[in-house]
Order: C-alpha cells, then structure tokens, then sequence
C-alpha cells in the first residue's frame, strides 16, 4: 500500500508483542513487517486525526470516520453541493447525521491524503457508472422477463 521507498530500521519489541504481531498477521495472511508498516502508518494518521479510524480488507484499506462514513464519501458529497465550503459543510450536516466538526475532521484528514481520497472517489464514479450502464443495458429484458414470470401460463 505505501509508495514510498523502502528503508532498513532495527526495532526492538517485547515477546509479547512480537508473538501478538505475528499471530495477527498470520491471520491476515501477510507478513509481520507489512503489518507493522500498515499499523505504523494508520496509527499515526489516528494520532495525527483524532475521530478517523481505518476499515477494510489489508489490501483496500480506507479511511473512515469513527461511527460514520468514510472519508472519500464525505468529500464526494461535499464536491455535489454548491457554495463556499462553510456553506456546502452545514448543507451537508443539515442533510444527514454528520455534525460539522466530523464533516470538518474528514476535509482535514482528506487535505492530508489528498490523492488517496481523489483516487477513491474516481474508482467509485466509475463503479456506478459501469453498473448504470449494465443496468440500462438490461432493463428491456428485466421487463420482458418480468412479464412472462407475471403472465399466466396457459394448458
């Protein structure tokens, strides 16, 4: 996940911690460097944004808000709305669950990481709109299927 260049670094930690950080990775099917490097990472963007936490599968890992959505759909959603940005963070906080200052600590959190969130939203554009085409591309034969399920069937 990190496109950044490798460096050697000698860390020294507690047995416990280092059976508990092979155990896990063991059970995510990775080594425990990669782990160590993805919890270094995302530990550090928590410490550096309190309210953001971290979900998804260790090979499409994505930063979300605590209790809330994740940080690419709230600047996906804040790019819908016009106006200043004060403006389109109370719309938006108006429109749905999300108080302003979780609204403010995702556009933070998204200033930071600027092109992880962009490179999400595009993925995600994307996705909807290869489903709307195949969905409008099947939509006659959802019809005429649906009137033969509906239509009698005659002796």
């Amino acid at each position: 996940m990190s496109t950044s260049r490798v460096v050697t670094r000698t860390l020294r930690l507690s047995q416990s911690a280092s059976r508990r950080l092979a155990a896990r990775a063991a059970r995510e099917g990775t080594t425990a460097t990669a782990l160590l490097d993805r919890l270094i990472r995302e530990g550090v963007d928590q410490l550096d944004h309190p309210g953001i936490v971290f979900r998804g599968p260790m090979t499409d890992r994505r930063a979300a808000l605590v209790a809330g959505p994740d940080v690419w759909e709230v600047v996906a959603r804040l790019q819908e709305l016009d106006g200043p940005v004060d403006r389109r963070i109370e719309l938006l906080s108006a429109k749905s669950s999300l108080h302003t200052a979780k609204i403010k600590i995702a556009i933070e959190y998204a200033r930071d990481h600027g092109n992880e969130i962009i490179e999400r939203i595009g993925r995600n554009r994307e996705a909807a709109e290869a489903i709307r085409r195949t969905t409008t591309m099947r939509a006659p034969n959802l019809e005429r299927d649906h009137l033969t399920l509906v239509t009698p069937l005659r002796e």
